[in-house]
């Protein structure tokens, strides 16, 4: 057999294999790592128009590679979904965006609403979009954009037309068109303005399922961007009823771990695979674990417990590595990002390489507390960037030590003026970019909750998740502790 890699060799395995680039803009999935998870197959079915996903869930991961032939085929093979296999994919708007998309770029998006002066530039400015991606010869003939939306809305029928066209060459030939839309927090700069685009999105989207049968969009957006888009048209309920989540469970996460340090091209990759059972080869250079090492938690223990030991200190009473890790990276609905998940274990194999080199196991237990401090920056950075008020809220509760009555919360508040910084961010941001009511205290924190900001406890008390905790330098009796 084969010798089991060193301590020094498995904390370089781990540190290459889950790489630097965690954010799917620079990190575009690959052959070797893209991986299926078995909660994700809903997501990837032609007909589900939305799929919901947080920051780092996989969202554009998944719209690049659905683009991709040979990464559709590993999706098809995956999960028994041939359809895959015969689904045609344009991208309807993602980052970026110029003269040779079919959408144009957020700049230009911004410039355009300023310039077609109409109620019905939302809709219309998908319509051209949608015939721009089917290659309608008329639009595309069009050099600029607002030209391109005034046509659309002077020729309602020739959009009916292409959609009809479309249909009819995509059920001919077999296939199913597929647009897709992806990063629509891109779309403008102000929240209430995208918003309302995100809505015509949605009932363009909603239009194209229920009256054609091979064309399909699928609209990847944040949970947050979907509940605060308007939903006032025909048939709106049927979008939830059709849509999916991407959620990531523990064996999940673990999966994803193992496969990356697996899929790794290195001598220290084949040394891993050779102490886990029979690893498949699939293609050129991709290898599967066996299903025990994916979807079975006992086995999946015994392999991080040779990674990073059995214990968060010398014995159980500071919890169990296996079961620590993933409770302390969640948020307060319990999920978890694969992207906070891989940082974390990357940021603890480099402390330990600093730190505790000669620790018999390639990650250490302080190592791994003092990773979470990384994960949660990214982590606040990101909430800071997507729902700005819910850090604001946050902010205001710095110094202090959770759990929390929420009367205290609230004189947190009131001392720091929250009210009139969720105004002021109101106005600078679009109306639509706070909270349901700024100035209701037990309307905001109800708010958080329910984004899974804070968590209740059963007596009431408030209290914040480490993902969170650390980075706003909020303390916990008996928790992972601040930094100094």
């Amino acid at each position: 057999m084969t010798a089991a890699p060193t301590t020094d060799e498995y904390r370089t395995l781990i540190t290459r294999a889950l790489g630097v680039a965690l954010d799917a803009d620079t990190d575009s999935p690959d052959l070797r790592r893209l991986f299926t998870p078995s909660s994700h197959r809903l997501a990837l079915d032609p007909d589900v128009t939305v799929v919901r996903g947080a920051r780092g869930t996989g969202k554009t991961y998944w719209a690049k590679a659905l683009t991709d032939p040979e990464l559709r085929e590993v999706a098809a093979r995956s999960y028994m979904m041939p359809r895959l296999r015969r689904v045609r994919v344009t991208t309807g708007f993602t980052t970026g965006g110029g003269s040779d998309t079919p959408y144009p770029s957020k700049r230009k998006i911004a410039r355009l609403l300023r310039e077609v002066a109409s109620p019905e530039v939302f809709e219309f400015f998908w319509y051209s979009v949608v015939m721009m991606a089917l290659g309608v010869p008329e639009i595309a003939s069009i050099p600029d954009w607002a030209d391109r939306i005034r046509w659309a809305a002077e020729n309602e029928d020739a959009y009916e037309d292409a959609l009809r066209k479309a249909d009819r060459e995509a059920r001919d030939s077999g296939e199913t068109r597929v647009l897709l839309f992806d990063a629509l927090d891109h779309l403008h700069a102000d929240r209430s303005t995208a918003d309302r685009l995100v809505s015509a999105l949605f009932q363009v989207a909603l239009e194209l399922r229920l009256t054609t049968g091979a064309l399909r969009a699928k609209i990847f957006v944040r949970p947050d961007m979907y509940d605060s888009a308007p939903k006032r048209f025909p048939d709106a309920s049927k979008l939830g009823a059709n849509a999916a989540d991407l959620e990531w469970s523990r064996e999940n996460l673990y999966g994803l771990l193992f496969h990356r340090l697996g899929n790794d091209p290195s001598a220290e990759a084949e040394k891993f695979r050779a102490q886990y059972g029979e690893w498949r080869v699939e293609g050129e250079g991709r290898f599967i674990a066996p299903v025990d090492v994916i979807a079975d938690e006992k086995c999946q223990e015994k392999v991080f417990v040779s990674l990073a030991g059995p214990y968060m200190g010398t014995d159980r009473r500071k919890g169990h590595t296996f079961t620590w890790v993933p409770n302390h990276l969640q948020d307060g609905k319990g999920r978890v990002s694969p992207r906070t998940w891989l940082l974390a274990l990357r940021s603890a194999a480099a402390l330990t390489t600093e730190r505790y080199a000669g620790h018999p196991y390639p990650l250490h237990y302080e190592a791994i507390r003092e990773s979470l401090h990384e994960a949660s920056r990214v982590r606040v950075e990101e909430l800071t960037e997507d729902i700005a008020w819910a850090a604001a809220a946050i902010e205001q509760l710095e110094g202090g030590q959770v759990p929390m009555e929420p009367s205290h919360v609230r004189q947190c508040w009131e001392r720091g003026g929250l009210a009139e910084t969720l105004r002021r961010m109101r106005e600078d941001d679009g109306e639509s970019s706070g909270p349901r009511d700024a100035g209701d205290p037990l309307a905001l924190i109800e708010e958080l909750v329910d984004l899974g900001v804070l968590t209740e406890r059963t007596s009431g008390a408030l209290d914040l998740p480490d993902v969170y905790r650390l980075a706003f330098n909020i303390g916990r009796k008996g928790g992972v502790p601040r930094k100094s």
